[in-house]
């Protein structure tokens, strides 16, 4: 058996902090009696290690770790340590500029091996009526600028993060690599994911016939900031079939790929063609 799961987390800018809280939900989704016959893939929130303040020190964080590569490996090691497919929510890598830093992905497999890794393409730099106000994260943030799946051998995982689903052409990309599945590690503000979170999933995952695995940020942050949580995870026919709201916590459901092959077959989308 096969387990999706996504992590709620409400970081801080403490990186060590953050490694606990995830680890103390690890520990809950693995030491279930029956957790040695199931497979997790497991997803957590955009900027999981270090969050609650500005670019500017994320850009200072990957500058200090950038030789060992510390929030990496601290990722991959508890991918080791319990056993679990981890898309590592996302980290900040130095870019090889120097001055900005990727706003990225990585996936390990249940060895803390590094799958793959994909660096946010869509850059959230826009103005919200909250107390932020304006966003811009180009800024420090040096945009991706491939797509990118994750192949495992229980499904090819597409990877995408946060504003990126406001772009189904992405999704359509991960869609024609293989994707059954598609991740959507964030950090939504709260108006914009009162608005438009669910909606936008939900449409990602009947578009491109996926499962759609949402892990969101949620509550008050250090810097003020608000963030909308609401994760979950949604069928390939559009269901959400499983969604935590509020606080810290997972939600889980069970990954069928017999759904998506008979969603696929009664309802070809990438044979219906349309002809000019």
């Amino acid at each position: 058996m096969v387990k999706l799961s996504a992590i709620q987390l409400t970081s801080t800018p403490n990186v060590e902090q953050n490694i606990n809280a995830i680890a103390r939900q690890l520990a809950k989704l693995t030491k279930t009696p029956d957790s040695s016959e199931i497979e997790h893939i497991v997803v957590l929130p955009e900027c999981c290690l270090f969050f609650g303040a500005n670019d500017k020190e994320q850009l200072l964080l990957a500058q200090q770790t950038k030789n060992e590569n510390e929030l990496q490996l601290s990722l991959s090691q508890l991918a080791k340590q319990y056993k679990v497919t981890l898309i590592g929510g996302t980290i900040p890598i130095l870019a090889e500029c120097g001055e900005k830093f990727t706003n990225t992905s990585c996936a390990f497999n249940t060895r803390g091996e590094l799958i793959t890794r994909y660096d946010k393409i869509h850059l959230f730099d826009v103005n919200v009526e909250d107390s932020e106000k304006t966003y811009a994260e180009s800024r420090y943030t040096q945009a991706g600028t491939q797509a990118c799946v994750a192949k495992t051998a229980m499904a090819t995982i597409g990877m995408s993060v946060c504003f990126d689903v406001r772009f189904p052409l992405l999704y359509q990309r991960l869609s024609e690599l293989g994707a059954d599945i598609i991740v959507v590690p964030s950090a939504f503000t709260r108006v914009t994911g009162k608005a438009h979170w669910q909606t936008l999933l939900q449409a990602r995952a009947i578009e491109n016939q996926v499962y759609i695995i949402a892990a969101g940020q949620e509550g008050v942050h250090a810097n003020g900031r608000e963030t909308w949580g609401h994760s979950m995870i949604i069928s390939p026919w559009g269901e959400v079939m499983s969604c935590l709201e509020e606080g810290e916590g997972i939600v889980t459901s069970e990954y069928i790929p017999l759904e998506i092959q008979k969603i696929r077959t009664s309802m070809p989308l990438k044979r219906a063609l349309i002809s000019n």
